[in-house]
């Protein structure tokens, strides 16, 4: 089963392309997708933009759910 995160770099196109729109390292996005943490509030926050909102920051992180408006709200 696909994670959020896996369904973000498909859509960004590889973890190389997405760590670089997200300004991270490959092994972070690889890190994001096996489990091992999760993905920060200001990455989530990129990553919504980059993605103009198809993906969201709330989603991708859980912590920031209550405290931001989604950007394209």
């Amino acid at each position: 089963m696909d994670t959020i995160y896996q369904e973000l770099v498909d859509y960004l196109g590889g973890q190389v392309s997405t760590a670089k729109a997200l300004k991270v390292s490959q092994s972070n996005i690889s890190g994001y997708i096996n489990g091992r943490w999760n993905m920060s509030e200001l990455v989530a926050l990129r990553a919504e933009m980059v993605t103009k909102g198809e993906f969201k920051a709330t989603d991708l992180c859980p912590t920031l759910k209550g405290l931001v408006q989604p950007l394209t709200a």
